[in-house]
């Protein structure tokens, strides 16, 4: 038996101090060498539980047993299989809490980096000539309609096309992509990564139509006309607020219009681009998931002295990956954990000038299992700040609900569904990814999409809803 290697292969990244002047992506990936050293790693074990912590069920041991030989083109082949966005699962997915949290070695040592030569095996296939493009089945004569270009609609569609059904993508922006262009920032996510995944499916004969509001363009019930089932993956838009003094100040932003003027309309490329955005010297940034990290790491590089990352718990109970939370801290982002904003104070100009916020401490777990934050009365202090941006949640946009009452909705504004099918209370009707879950993952959307595809491949062809 070869001996078992107890870490992780590093993977080569920008300095700190050099990343935080650009927009580039932050890790370099593996070279051919280091992603077969890494996979090599892996045990080949009889019965693989890293499968079982994977949501879109990839042949994990199958992939990297193709790299460990120097296989690289039947690597990506098998990826592809289960996964239409290797490229971008391979970066972006908390594979540490997932299927690297199942890996046979993580109970002694570090589990194998299965993310990192995912990302590896799209990256390779990429750098060749020519993408291989699978053999289309003959059509069914069926046509769906997904609402969403996200990671769930980008994988109904994916699976669906391959099955011999025709696909119709309609998408609300200019471009494809989602959350994925519009909230994840170029240094975590290039923007041509998820547009080269793109160009695969639409090469597969998936169709793509972009500015198409459905709810306004057209309804469901108008794309029933021409269409035999329909998915919604419109994702989790709507954002939230503290509902605190000052909110309505210039210079206070949600999370989603922060991410979306500099990823989505390319303020990140001034001055190329002259995209409106504030670019703040002392930036406080609210709240402790990823999307939070995101907006602190781009005020950093959009020119910001300062930012603070202002959370209400300590760093232990932050939902946000670790990888994110390191990668803050290398470059300088001053985390003021335990601190509660109250109310935001302006300028005669209506300018955020200051914040004022209490400190907290830790009680006992409520219903999420972290200890909830208990305010210290007289704890009280300013801060001076000029932008804000808050990042705590979001909700799905009601826009489809609004119009299509048929569609049964949670109290959060969600979608409900049957979690077995994807099937919404509309008949051929699904739905999955944030729009169901609120705020989720990128693979978590995938894993929605995969049931809802095979649902939706059985109602077309056995007309049983």
């Amino acid at each position: 038996m070869a001996k078992i290697v107890p870490k992780k292969t590093a993977m080569r990244e920008h300095p700190a101090k050099e990343r935080i002047k650009n927009f580039n992506e932050v890790p370099f990936g593996y070279n051919e060498q280091e992603a077969m050293y890494e996979a090599k790693r892996c045990l080949q074990c009889k019965k693989p539980t890293c499968i079982q912590g994977c949501p879109v069920e990839i042949d994990i041991p199958g992939f990297i047993n193709f790299i460990a030989q120097g296989d690289f083109e039947n690597a990506i082949k098998r990826l592809k299989e289960k996964n239409v966005l290797p490229a971008v699962c391979g970066r972006v997915c908390p594979q540490e809490d997932q299927c690297e949290k199942l890996c046979v070695l993580a109970k002694k040592f570090e589990p194998v980096a299965i993310g990192r030569l995912e990302r590896f095996a799209a990256d390779w296939e990429a750098q060749q000539d020519e993408v291989s493009i699978p053999e289309i089945p003959a059509s069914t004569g069926k046509k769906v309609a997904i609402i969403g270009a996200g990671p769930g609609g980008l994988t109904v569609a994916g699976d669906l096309i391959m099955l011999g059904h025709a696909v119709t993508i309609f998408e609300a922006l200019h471009k494809p992509g989602g959350v994925l262009v519009y909230g994840i920032p170029e240094f975590r996510l290039p923007k041509s990564i998820v547009y080269r995944e793109v160009d695969y499916l639409i090469k597969c004969g998936v169709k793509l139509y972009l500015d198409f509001v459905v709810g306004k363009t057209a309804t469901i019930d108008q794309l029933f006309e021409d269409f035999d089932a329909v998915y919604i993956g419109t994702g989790a838009g709507l954002p939230w607020f503290m509902n605190i003094p000052g909110e309505n100040l210039n210079g206070v932003y949600s999370a989603n219009e922060y991410l979306t003027r500099a990823n989505l309309m390319k303020a990140y490329l001034f001055p190329e681009y002259d995209t409106p955005i504030v670019r703040g010297k002392r930036v406080a940034v609210i709240g402790g998931g990823n999307v939070a990290m995101d907006c602190a790491r781009t005020a950093l590089r959009l020119g910001a002295e300062e930012v603070h990352n202002v959370y209400r718990r300590s760093r232990k109970e932050m939902p946000a990956r670790e990888e994110e939370i390191h990668h803050a801290e290398e470059e300088g982002i001053i985390f003021d954990i335990l601190t509660l904003p109250l109310k935001y104070v302006g300028d005669e100009n209506a300018w955020v000038k200051e914040m004022e916020c209490i400190k907290m401490r830790l009680g006992e777990p409520d219903a999420s299992g972290r200890r909830r934050p208990v305010p210290i009365e007289g704890s009280n202090f300013i801060t001076p700040v000029d932008t804000v941006v808050c990042a705590i949640g979001q909700s799905p946009n009601p826009l489809i609900p609004q119009t299509t009452p048929e569609l049964k909705i949670g109290k959060w504004g969600n979608i409900e569904v049957d979690p077995k099918t994807g099937k919404t209370s509309k008949k051929g009707c699904w739905a999955g990814g944030d729009v169901v879950r609120g705020g989720a993952t990128v693979i978590l959307a995938m894993g929605d999409a995969r049931i809802a595809a095979r649902s939706i491949d059985e109602y077309l062809k056995t007309g049983v809803w």
